[in-house]
């Protein structure tokens, strides 16, 4: 979990401006579109972008996080009063009420865990009605995007709601195979110096499977960025995957 970028309003300013809808924002709308499904979880909803799009298009709209900070930016926000906001985490869900369910951003990398990973699958699937859907998104680690995560090629500067500019950059460090502790830098124009880190995991595609399988899902698909290409040929370095929840409720 981001120690900093969901909890502090400043941070939470400076991710608003990061991210904007994107192609990854058109690429879940289009997935959610598919099939009929009219409760909907968003777990990890930080600022609300996508939930609220979400309800906006006539869905009931269930948004979770753990960061106060975040949770409050998302309610300011037009149309927010659509979304049922929950402060906590996937044990809170009643049991087979959600059609389908959505972990973007890469909120999956957060679970360093493979208990705490396992036990948010399970607890999903068991939100999930049988044959309701899980959608997420999480980095092929074939790709090792966190050799980028460096000051040099990092170094951004990011012009806040008002025009405020802030400088930042990244610093990571791998702490064991395929984990990585990133710190995020910020630096605002009134001299203040703000610090952000966090654990990533990032699982290969079999991981994802059997993980998946485990807690009570078939995968349906798996592509390798957002046009739907396969997994290494897009480069876009994603896994982004369509699970359905199996008729038989795991304990």
């Amino acid at each position: 979990m981001w120690h900093g970028e969901f909890r502090d309003p400043r941070l939470v300013d400076v991710y608003d401006a990061e991210c904007p809808w994107g192609w990854d924002d058109d690429f879940f709308m289009a997935v959610l579109a598919e099939r009929s499904a009219h409760r909907v979880i968003d777990l990890g909803c930080g600022t609300g972008r996508l939930a609220i799009a979400m309800a906006e298009a006539g869905h009931e709209v269930t948004a979770i996080d753990p960061a106060p900070a975040a949770l409050a930016a998302a309610r300011r926000k037009p149309g927010s009063e659509r979304v049922q906001w929950v402060h906590g985490s996937v044990e809170q869900l009643p049991v087979r009420s959600y059609d389908a369910a959505f972990m973007t951003s890469h909120v999956a990398q957060s679970f360093v865990d493979d208990e705490e990973w396992d036990a948010v699958l399970r607890g999903l699937r068991r939100a999930l009605i049988p044959e309701g859907r899980l959608v997420f998104d999480s980095r092929d680690p074939a790709d090792e995007p966190w050799e980028l995560w460096n000051p040099e090629d990092s170094w951004r500067t990011v012009v806040l709601d008002g025009g405020a500019a802030v400088e930042a950059w990244s610093e990571a460090e791998e702490t064991a195979p395929n984990t990585v502790h990133v710190t995020q830098r910020y630096r605002f124009d009134d001299g203040r110096d703000l610090a952000n880190s966090a654990t990533l995991r990032f699982r290969t595609e079999p991981e994802l499977r059997d993980s998946l399988r485990e807690a009570g899902f078939r995968v349906d698909r798996i592509y390798g960025g957002w046009g739907r290409e396969p997994v290494g040929l897009s480069g876009d370095g994603e896994f982004i995957v369509i699970a359905v929840a199996t008729p038989r409720l795991m304990s």
